[in-house]
């Protein structure tokens, strides 16, 4: 298979905005609806983004068992299909956090590809990580509204790339909160490969959260 390469830009780009932790989760639950074993999600945003609160809207709405937390002291959780849930039969979640996996080849030790094709597996930190994994992935960034993320954003700089003008890249930082205020956030989301190639589904999951 000839897996698209890291730098590999994407077909489409939609940014939401949502005002409160519940509709970050909300917004997940929707975005689940769409989701299907096989597909790799890529989770990004700095402390307090609420990549937590995203990722159990995620879980909500593929039906597993509750339950989940930030992956930060795991490397991997496993939440199963709950037979009596919304989606009975449906995939697992598979939730990885890849802070501390320095490259493609730590991801491959851990042997996600035993459980890729059978779940839906969302990477925290993955970018750079995890492309090699599947020739279609959809890449989440959620942004604060204050600090320094913020002002990234106005520039058109994304706080985990780099500062594309040379300057120094803000240093990302590690989730370790798993509280969610009502700040209103910026989630960024991006397609790659075939089947992610048809942009209009992804308005399914955004109404509702405006």
């Amino acid at each position: 298979m000839n897996l698209p390469a890291a730098g590999t830009a994407p077909l489409w780009v939609q940014t939401l905005r949502v005002s409160t932790a519940e509709q970050t989760h909300a917004l997940g639950a929707a975005l689940a609806e769409l989701l299907r074993a096989g597909d790799l999600l890529v989770l990004t945003g700095e402390l307090g983004a609420g990549k937590t609160t995203f990722t159990q809207g995620l879980g909500e709405g593929l039906g597993v068992r509750e339950g989940i937390i930030s992956p930060t002291f795991v490397l991997v959780r496993i939440h199963p299909n709950l037979p009596d849930g919304p989606r009975p039969g449906g995939p697992d979640l598979v939730h990885v956090d890849a802070y501390r996996l320095g490259s493609a080849s730590e991801i491959d030790d851990i042997d996600l590809e035993n459980t890729l094709d059978s779940s839906v597996t969302v990477v925290e930190w993955g970018r750079d990580r995890v492309e090699h994994l599947s020739e279609s992935r959809l890449e989440v960034e959620l942004h604060r509204s204050i600090g320094g993320a913020a002002a990234a954003h106005a520039a058109g700089v994304s706080p985990l790339d780099g500062n594309p003008t040379g300057g120094a890249a803000p240093e990302a930082v590690l989730d370790f909160d798993t509280d969610d205020d009502d700040e209103p956030r910026t989630i960024i989301i991006r397609g790659f490969g075939p089947r992610w190639a048809d942009q209009p589904v992804l308005k399914q999951a955004s109404e509702g959260t405006r």
